[in-house]
């Protein structure tokens, strides 16, 4: 950090007041993104769709988020950061309340490009607002409440949909963001900082949007269809190197282009590459659990959804332990020694869901499942902090558009990863169904990933995050 940066001094409760508003917000993105998967067949009924159909419901809201995170940085930027979150919310609220109004497939697929579109300014804006409002000294304890929407909307999603779809109606899943948008604009318009720093100026970078967006959709397109015979494998292959062969062509333009959309130069910064790098393959294994345990419990072990959802809220509830203790064990050890020894410990606790039986007590697996959520949790809460450590403060919307797009990329991926080890398992072992040897491999190989960004935690410096944490090795 430049010594010549000044930074915000807020109190401490106006800081934790600030960063529920935004997580509260966040969580309702993320809630979002995974309740609606319980409610498709309900829904394919109700429009006269085949149920494969429907997973372009899902999809389309995907797309949208992966093509818009990138400009997300140079619109708070121009329009500034505060109000560009207040509109992204209210987009997203009307866009959920067409969702639950939908008359067709059509209509809800349109709908949901729309809510993408708020969701892509929500996810790295808020945490904009966030990273501008605070000193970096508190930045550990506000990204801590930003790391909740992440682990604990996923979990929350599935069994809260499959209750609304029992006993009310699947419009009713979309409806549910309503008075969280109203109260969400209410709070940042009472309570978040309008605050402004010198930023990227000049246009927009609209081929380098274009290519971008591009690479994404077809990337998220081929991530969404890979392993899940949706539509035939050549097609897959073909969005995949479309993809890549965009970013291939953006990464030429960026080195032509003053203020490119999304800055890789900033990869020559030590923490936020390796927050990037090992981070992702992190994510990777995080972003496979919510896909892994409910099919391993409801398919496998023959549990129902509710009985599915409450173990696995065990999860949600070990991360929200984590709040109080990530400062002081950050400060304890700092960010080297927690990002290393933590991120053994929650590899292991992945991969020993491998080991879960049907005939196991619940208060086993909640246990089990309990303390991995305190770990995971902790882990991603020193990513997200260390990341945006050395990171100058004209810069933090370009850290935040190009660490949200990767982060989006990688959550994504890991679900690819565990329904295409699912499936390799199932071939292998001639199952006509997975089994559990087949959800253990799948906890194994994406432990495996959680387990290889250890080493990338090795090469920070022992001293690194210091100004954040208050650790002196």
């Amino acid at each position: 950090m430049a010594e010549s940066e000044t930074e915000p001094v807020i109190s401490v409760g106006r800081m934790r007041l600030m960063a529920v508003i935004i997580a509260t917000a966040l969580f309702m993105q993320n809630l979002d993104s995974t309740v609606i998967a319980t409610a498709l067949p309900a829904m394919a009924r109700s429009f006269h769709a085949p149920p494969l159909h429907m997973s372009v419901a899902l999809t389309s809201y995907l797309i949208s988020l992966s093509v818009f995170i990138p400009a997300s940085g140079w619109v708070a930027d121009h329009f500034g950061a505060r109000q560009v979150f207040r509109i992204a919310i209210v987009i997203f609220t009307l866009a959920s309340v067409a969702c639950g109004m939908a008359p067709g497939l059509g209509f809800l697929v349109a709908a949901r490009v729309v809510q993408g579109l708020g969701g892509a300014m929500m996810l790295p804006v808020g945490r904009l607002v966030l990273l501008r409002s605070v000193s970096r000294a508190q930045m550990v304890a506000a990204m801590s409440w930003l790391t909740m929407p992440a682990l604990v909307g996923p979990i929350l999603g599935p069994p809260l949909g499959g209750f609304i779809v029992t006993y009310f109606s699947w419009r009713w899943v979309f409806d549910i963001n309503v008075p969280i948008g109203i109260i969400g604009v209410i709070a940042v318009s009472l309570f978040i900082p309008d605050s402004r720093e010198a930023g990227r100026g000049g246009r927009l970078d609209v081929w380098g949007l274009i290519l971008t967006g591009f690479a994404m959709a077809a990337m998220m397109a081929g991530f969404e269809t890979a392993g899940r015979g949706l539509v035939p494998l050549s097609w897959t292959l073909g969005a995949l190197a479309a993809g890549a062969g965009a970013v291939g062509v953006y990464l030429l333009h960026m080195r032509r282009h003053p203020q490119p959309v999304l800055d890789f130069a900033l990869l020559r910064i030590p923490t936020f590459a390796s927050s990037v790098v090992a981070g992702s393959l992190f994510r990777i294994a995080v972003g496979a659990l919510p896909f892994l345990l409910p099919l391993m419990l409801q398919l496998g072990f023959g549990k129902s959804p509710m009985q599915s959802g409450l173990i696995t809220f065990a999860s949600a509830a070990g991360a929200l332990a984590m709040k109080p203790a990530a400062q002081p064990l950050l400060r304890r050890f700092g960010f080297r020694t927690v990002l290393m020894l933590n991120g053994f410990i929650a590899a292991l606790f992945i991969m020993v869901c491998a080991s879960f039986q049907p005939g196991w007590p619940p208060l086993v697996l909640d246990g089990i499942l309990l303390l991995g959520g305190f770990f995971r949790s902790l882990q991603f809460t020193a990513f997200n902090t260390i990341a945006y450590g050395d990171i100058p403060r004209a810069q933090m919307s370009a850290a935040t558009s190009l660490y949200s797009t990767i982060q989006q990329l990688t959550l994504t991926l890991g679900i690819v990863v565990g329904a295409t080890t699912l499936e390799l398992s199932a071939q292998w072992h001639h199952h006509a169904v997975a089994m559990q040897s087949d959800y253990a491999m799948g906890f194994i190989v994406v432990g495996l990933f959680s387990l290889m960004a250890v080493p990338f935690c090795a090469r920070l410096h022992p001293s690194a995050g210091e100004a954040l944490s208050g650790h002196h090795g």
